[in-house]
């Protein structure tokens, strides 16, 4: 079952790099400045660290505009979960 909270963005691992559409980001960070972020993005917990596969550019974004948190649906999951996103 997952939760949704504010999760320090420094505390967010992202294990596997993309390459994100800068004008799509520059559109989120302006969209977030006005509206605020009105999707939260997934992570996994496992083991107490959390690990963001999804949500990239509004990872990017919110990091851009300086934010210390950002607003996550976080999934417990054990670390076999976490093996399988990373394979």
């Amino acid at each position: 079952m997952a939760r949704i909270q504010e999760i320090p963005i420094r505390q967010i691992r992202r294990p596997l790099f993309r390459q994100n559409d800068q004008a799509k980001v520059a559109a989120l960070m302006e969209s977030i400045q006005e509206i605020g972020l009105q999707e939260p993005i997934n992570v996994l917990e496992v083991d107490g660290q959390y690990y963001g596969f999804s949500g990239c550019h509004r990872y990017e974004a919110c990091d851009r505009l300086g934010h210390e948190t950002i607003r996550c649906q976080v999934r417990r999951a054990p670390r076999s979960v976490l093996q399988m996103h990373l394979a």
